[in-house]
């Protein structure tokens, strides 16, 4: 059983080792080196962690239970499953009853996961490690005022800190607690602990550049919205979730009206500015929920979770007249038409985007400068 699940995680793996190539692929020929650059570091970091899950696999018959959950868990690029998985390890090592994970996240970001207890808990036991390239652990005693009056508190007794690293560097710490008052961990599971932590450090890492390298290569170079290929694998994922959790979701689309001739008026190049100008006039608006998306050329795509299509006509409203609120360069004034679609029973992704796209259409037909919803469309 043992080995089945350990080829298992290496075929995950080479699935996604085999992703990260085809995402270099096709990003070699965009504007921005540092999508291809990105992903490239993934598929070598792969490449290391195939190695190792090769490794595993010949020792499989004597691996401990922490063990089988790190090579699963290096099997994975999803940053919420290797912390989830990390933290799931943690848990199952004897003696522990509370785990955090403290590491970095995309642009900069923290990520904090706890298992075992609240947040808020959490904030009140954590430990800053040093930078110390020796350290292995740091085992912490905890003791409380309340111990006097109340000696079975279920507080948190004791613990121990164990440093992540990938290539040599800092990438976050493992903590562990117990909240026995008779009990620490044991020297043999601060051990397993800490070949947990050296396991879980690389992948952790990979993870956080694969995920920064998706954001970069969901990007579109020019505006710096999501593209096309986001839009709608967004599309399809907020439909499934509308339909199984019955909530609103609406759409809009929208383009600018006459824009060939603006570009033919002042250049390709000018026109490039233009788009861009009217994206950041564009995310002034727009609520964090949303998702917008440049569709190609100067289409737009806007999903729209938790929204009525009501909402969703009030958006595209603001987003028209923060448009045309003042000339953008040489373009001068601009205006929008816009078509928004709301989710209905028995919608699939494909099936909203066109009834949208379909409204956008009647919105030209009658004038342009204007929003149309697609029940009314027809």
């Amino acid at each position: 059983m043992t080995v089945i699940v350990l080829i298992s995680a290496l075929g995950l793996a080479l699935i996604a080792a085999a992703g990260a190539a085809v995402a270099v692929w096709r990003v070699r020929g965009s504007a921005d080196d540092r999508v291809a650059e990105a992903v490239a570091r993934v598929a070598a970091g792969m490449h290391e962690t195939m190695r190792d899950l090769a490794a595993a696999v010949d020792n499989a018959q004597t691996a401990a239970r922490a063990d089988r959950f790190v090579v699963e868990l290096s099997a994975s690029l999803d940053l919420d499953e290797v912390t989830e998985r990390t933290l799931e390890a943690a848990a199952a090592v004897t003696g522990v009853e509370a785990a955090l994970l403290d590491a970095g996240a995309p642009e900069g970001g923290r990520l904090n996961a706890t298992v075992g207890m609240p947040q808020d808990e959490a904030a009140r036991t954590a430990i800053q490690v040093p930078e110390n390239d020796n350290l292995r652990a740091i085992e912490i005693t905890y003791r409380y005022r309340i111990d006097d009056v109340e000696a079975s508190a279920q507080l948190i007794r004791s613990g121990v800190v164990v440093p992540m690293r990938a290539d040599g560097f800092p990438v976050g710490t493992l903590s562990a607690f117990t909240r026995s008052s008779s009990r620490q961990l044991a020297d043999a599971e601060i051990d397993e602990l800490e070949r947990l932590a050296f396991r879980a450090g690389p992948a952790l890492e990979n993870a956080r550049r694969y995920a920064e390298a998706r954001s970069l290569a969901d990007l579109d170079a020019l505006t710096n919205l999501h593209n096309r290929r986001y839009f709608h694998e967004t599309l399809a994922r907020e439909v499934a979730r509308a339909h199984r959790y019955h909530r609103r979701l609406s759409v809009i689309v929208f383009d600018l009206d006459d824009f060939k001739g603006v570009n033919d008026h002042i250049g390709h190049l000018a026109g490039d500015a233009v788009l861009a100008e009217v994206s950041e006039r564009l995310l002034s608006v727009v609520r964090t929920a949303d998702v917008s998306c440049r569709v190609g050329g100067d289409e737009f795509g806007i999903v729209l979770p938790e929204s009525s299509g009501e909402d969703a006509e009030l958006l595209a409203g603001r987003i028209a007249r923060a448009i045309s609120a003042r000339p953008i360069g040489a373009a001068g004034t601009l205006f929008l038409s816009a078509g928004v679609a709301e989710l209905r029973p028995g919608d699939r992704p494909n099936d909203l985007f066109e009834r949208a796209d379909e409204a956008l259409y009647r919105a030209k037909e009658l004038g342009k400068a204007r929003t149309v919803m697609a029940d009314s469309a027809s």
